[in-house]
């Protein structure tokens, strides 16, 4: 499949609903081209970023949303291969710390 960004972005501009049904069909069709024992998987997953999208209140918040899930996902890919290479991960990365001051009320 042949992605035509202009004609994408001409659809979601000018007829949603048309974009929302050319994307849910674009993305059934990858998933029913995976192998069998990863389609459960994919789904679950589309299911999951959909779930996100919903949640936003805008574009740009479901975005990060996203761009979150992709960033834990890949951590925990490194933390594997890490692993499978015999090597531990750096987790002696010194964090900022605080001390939380209390406040009192004011009458």
């Amino acid at each position: 499949m042949e992605f035509d960004i202009d004609e994408w972005q001409r659809l979601a501009r000018e007829e949603p609903g048309e974009f929302e049904r050319q994307r849910r069909a674009a993305i059934d069709s990858l998933i029913a081209q995976a192998p069998a024992e990863q389609r459960d998987r994919l789904r679950a997953l589309q299911c999951r970023i959909d779930l996100e999208r919903r949640r936003a209140k805008t574009p740009l918040e479901a975005t990060l949303r996203l761009q979150s899930m992709m960033w834990e996902r890949f951590s925990e890919l490194r933390e594997t291969l890490l692993a499978l290479a015999g090597q531990a991960p750096v987790t002696s990365v010194q964090r900022p710390s605080a001390r939380i001051l209390p406040f009192s009320k004011r009458d």
